[in-house]
């Protein structure tokens, strides 16, 4: 039997970090699925277009082919032949993200990759807008949330390891402003799934969030 778990929340939550470990855990296939939304806005960014513009943005997908690699449970996404790595991992990559995913023509041409891995392997996917419209049966459904300050410090921690230079009032502000704009967004808003778990993991330690996202888990797919 093949299992669907979907883990939404906010930017800076620790979606992915929480789902590769998890992924790793169970053996499941991890899919980041923000990764390919950031992969669209730099591609359309990089090549001139305003993000904000639905009609800019969507005449660049005919020249947008995208697959993901795996290596040790990690997503990899693979821009017309060539990694992305962390060149979509910014702030500005982050806005870009949040601008083209209110775009119809960009969640139309995501969803079916999606949908596909999912249908094909057990999985772990995380977003925004996972439990609510990407896998809408997923056998578990978890909301991760934290406090802003929180999210923007871990962030901030995780783009200087990376070697990219960021202050906490930038990476807050940025941070606020999109999660407005995923929230009030009209085409799948980033909102709880009604039969989601919300986990709070302002104050838990990464190690403690692991925990208690298999406590969620484990029952619901008959591991106890």
């Amino acid at each position: 039997m093949m299992y669907q778990i979907a883990i939404d929340g906010p930017s800076g939550a620790g979606k992915s970090s929480l789902a590769k470990a998890l992924a790793k855990r169970l053996g499941f296939i991890y899919v980041d699925t923000g990764a390919l939304y950031r992969t669209i806005g730099y591609y359309a960014a990089s090549h001139g277009a305003n993000t904000q513009n639905a009609d800019e943005v969507t005449a660049l997908l005919g020249e947008i082919t995208l697959s993901l690699a795996y290596e040790d449970g990690t997503q990899t996404v693979i821009l017309n032949g060539e990694s992305v790595g962390d060149k979509i991992r910014t702030p500005e990559a982050s806005m870009h993200a949040s601008n083209v995913s209110k775009i119809p023509a960009v969640r139309t041409f995501l969803l079916d990759t999606q949908r596909n891995i999912a249908e094909k392997n057990s999985v772990i996917m995380d977003g925004r807008d996972i439990g609510t419209v990407i896998l809408p049966k997923a056998q578990v459904k978890i909301f991760l949330v934290s406090s802003f300050e929180t999210r923007a410090m871990r962030r901030v921690k995780e783009l200087k390891e990376k070697g990219i230079e960021a202050s906490y009032e930038d990476v807050l502000a940025d941070m606020i402003a999109r999660d407005r704009q995923d929230a009030t967004r009209e085409i799948a808003p980033a909102v709880p799934a009604e039969d989601a778990v919300h986990l709070d993991n302002s104050l838990l330690t990464f190690d403690e969030t692991v925990e208690a996202a298999m406590a969620i888990i484990a029952p619901r797919i008959g591991l106890v």
